[in-house]
């Protein structure tokens, strides 16, 4: 139930109308937004130097930890899998961010015994690229579990705008902090941040008994217990489902569009500046940009767009961008160009496709939620990764590789925008589904109890 108007300080209810929310949802939105904020200023601050390290690794040798990544990754799904079976669906974010906060604490002291070492460095490089994504992947499944399919269109992009915010302190936080405290205190200061976050989640299933789900959505008590099945039960549910084998793609093809820039990223970075401190700043300044731009679209126009042009809009806009970006890149191959298309590609990335991928998980039941949810983006994603890493480098032995890979990167683009917009169209078709099956059940209860 709304709060009534005139209960409604006049403040607040001008700020609900400027971000387009319900002034009952302000709580949830703000611990959303300090979830994400917290989660994300504790990751960006670790994000230049992880770039750093593999610019140093050798950029020839990257695609070996992509692969690495990956190997982490299938190996991490089994234990993640595990803790979904067996812990309240409400409890599964604090137990996992409890133990990655641990696991940085150990890192941490590694670091602290050990400052120059490679194996260290490597390892921290593809531990922080696994949980990078299964942090956020569990961020997005929380509120995915919280919020219903019509709030979450005016809300996730909002919400979003917290990890927006953290992607601009952290690299800052970073920047200032790590002559003082040091590469182990960053990730000290970093595991206290994740515990923040996980305490943000926990208030947001709170406020979520306050204010029951609609019986179309689901049913609250399910939060408060464990999901059941098996540890491998996420990939099973994507190969059953042609939705989400769609999402799957959609991922895939995500990811082999960002890891062919990532590519070219490493390239021209370690062609134009020869300097380790210098290639550290240009990767924090195109953070610092790239953050910017998506704080003021989750902002202010994301949100209204999916509302009123619908989801489509928000997956196919970029895939379509990036093709001409590619494009462009084939025929002028310099850093300007590349940090133009780049910085359009994270921003609307963060802004647009991030929230309206998730968005689509609003549609499905809970198991498919955390564990075919967390599959796709951590195994698939990172699938992808590895996969159009060892493409690129195949590339590379060929002459004039350059523009062969930016036209297959346009043509990559292109079929990723038709799988968005055919996603966007079966996420509509799901809900209208659900949502006529509660209107029958409420009929069907409003009809016992006049009997």
């Amino acid at each position: 139930m709304s709060v009534p108007a005139h209960a409604t300080p006049p403040a607040l209810r001008a700020l609900a109308r400027l971000f387009n929310l319900d002034p009952r949802e302000a709580p949830a939105v703000l611990a959303g937004l300090a979830m994400f904020f917290l989660l994300f200023t504790g990751y960006f601050m670790l994000r230049p130097v992880r770039e750093t390290m593999g610019v140093a690794g050798g950029v020839d040798n990257l695609q070996w930890l992509f692969t690495g990544t990956f190997v982490a990754t299938v190996v991490a799904l089994p234990l993640f899998g595990w803790v979904a079976s067996k812990v309240a669906r409400r409890r599964i974010l604090p137990w996992t961010y409890g133990f990655c906060a641990l696991n940085l604490l150990g890192f941490a002291l590694a670091l602290a015994a050990w400052p120059q070492s490679p194996w260290v460095a490597r390892a921290f490089y593809i531990w922080l690229s696994v949980f990078n994504l299964l942090a956020v992947s569990l961020a997005w499944s929380v509120l995915a579990d919280v919020f219903a399919g019509a709030e979450a269109r005016r809300l996730f992009a909002l919400i979003a705008g917290g990890a927006s915010l953290g992607g601009l302190c952290g690299p800052i936080l970073g920047t200032l902090l790590v002559a003082p405290i040091g590469h182990a205190g960053l990730l000290v200061l970093s595991a206290l941040l994740l515990i923040g976050s996980a305490t943000a989640a926990a208030w947001l299933h709170r406020w979520r008994d306050r204010h029951p789900l609609p019986r179309a959505a689901g049913s609250d008590a399910d939060r408060r217990r464990p999901l059941g099945g098996n540890p491998f039960a996420g990939a099973g549910e994507v190969f059953r489902s042609p939705y989400l084998l769609g999402i799957a793609a959609f991922v895939l093809l995500l990811a082999s569009v960002t890891t062919f820039l990532y590519f070219e990223q490493a390239q021209l970075v370690a062609a134009t500046f020869h300097d380790r401190t210098r290639q550290t700043q240009v990767f924090g300044l195109i953070d610092t940009v790239v953050q910017a731009l998506s704080i003021l679209a989750q902002l202010f126009v994301t949100g209204r767009l999916a509302q009123r042009l619908g989801l489509g809009v928000l997956l196919a806009a970029v895939p379509l961008a990036m093709a001409a970006g590619f494009l462009w890149l084939a025929l002028a191959p310099v850093f300007g160009v590349f940090v133009v298309v780049m910085v359009l590609r994270r921003a609307g990335e963060y802004a647009l496709v991030r929230p309206g991928r998730e968005m689509l998980y609003t549609a499905v039941p809970p198991a498919q939620k955390y564990k075919a949810k967390n599959f796709i983006d951590t195994v698939v994603y990172r699938g992808g990764d590895a996969l159009s890493g060892w493409v690129k480098h195949a590339l590379g032995t060929l002459g004039g590789h350059a523009a062969l890979a930016m036209g297959l990167g346009a043509a990559l683009a292109l079929l990723w925008a038709g799988v968005g917009l055919g996603l966007a169209r079966r996420q509509a078709s799901l809900e209208s589904r659900a949502q006529r099956a509660g209107d029958d059940a409420a009929v069907q209860e409003a009809d016992v109890r006049t009997a």
